[in-house]
């Protein structure tokens, strides 16, 4: 395997390109898959306080025998703690489960424009403490849309330094791209495989025969070439160890574009102008 390569953020810190996410995985397994991940060569995993998993990704990391400054933590702030002082009081409880003194990002969840007046833009300025006083080494959201960005944009001090969105190639997000280019922004992809549903498409069968790789490589490196951030989940060790295995090959340019033509604007998740969070 060759080395996972790293991405600079807009405020200096540098985060893994590939990683390895918790989400839906029982807090009974996940100290094991995580464990695992990590003795895969992992550095990155990404959690959230909805997933209930927090202080076994904590243990795991822990156990690992990794030096804290080795392994790149991610969480969420829950969709019931926006209000500034749920939010410091969750993000105490982030730290205490994972048993840590900062992560290295943290992020509000899902903007929930119909929840809390519409206001998240008071939730982001209370990130900014988390920030500044370095408990958080990085701050952004997750599935926020254009409008929800430039709201951010212009009423707040610090820029999001990810956007963790919902993509795959039947769902390229290339509007949610553009804004996070032009502004700097690195953009995460959740349910990179589209929950299974890209990996019996026909185009990325033939590319992944071509290449000899599992159509679930191709799809991963695809995300890998666009420049997103990509995060995979399993408790299988066959399949985490197979996700990672994407960095002896390259696809082609054609390859990169035959894939993104699969689009379909068909998300496997909520719509987040929609989404109340429950």
């Amino acid at each position: 395997m060759s080395s996972i390569p790293n991405i600079t953020l807009n405020n200096g810190q540098v985060i893994p390109q590939f990683g390895f996410g918790v989400f839906q995985i029982e807090p009974k397994r996940t100290a094991a898959a995580v464990r695992t991940a990590l003795e895969a060569g992992y550095r990155h995993i990404d959690t959230a306080e909805m997933y209930g998993n927090e202080a076994e990704v904590g243990e795991a990391v822990a156990a690992s025998g990794l030096d804290r400054g080795d392994v790149f933590i991610t969480s969420k702030l829950s969709n019931e703690a926006h209000e500034p002082d749920a939010a410091r009081e969750a993000f105490d409880g982030t730290l205490k489960a994972l048993g840590v003194d900062y992560v290295d990002l943290f992020l509000i969840h899902w903007p929930l424009p119909t929840r809390y007046d519409g206001d998240f833009v008071s939730t982001w300025k209370t990130l900014e403490e988390f920030y500044r006083e370095g408990r958080a080494r990085s701050i952004g959201v997750s599935n926020f849309q254009p409008q929800h960005l430039r709201r951010l944009h212009g009423q707040s001090d610090v820029i999001p330094a990810v956007n963790q969105i919902e993509a795959h190639p039947y769902l390229t997000q290339d509007d949610v791209r553009a804004f996070c280019a032009q502004h700097q922004i690195a953009v995460e992809a959740w349910s990179p495989l589209g929950k299974g549903t890209v990996l019996d498409d026909p185009v990325i069968g033939r590319i992944a025969e071509r290449a000899g790789k599992t159509p679930a490589q191709v799809v991963l490196r695809w995300h890998i070439q666009r420049g997103d951030i990509v995060f995979p989940k399993s408790v299988t060790p066959k399949r985490v160890k197979e996700n990672i295995d994407i960095f002896d090959f390259e696809l082609s340019g054609a390859d990169v574009n035959d894939i993104s033509l699969l689009n379909k604007n068909e998300r496997t998740g909520p719509d987040p102008d929609k989404f109340t969070g429950k």
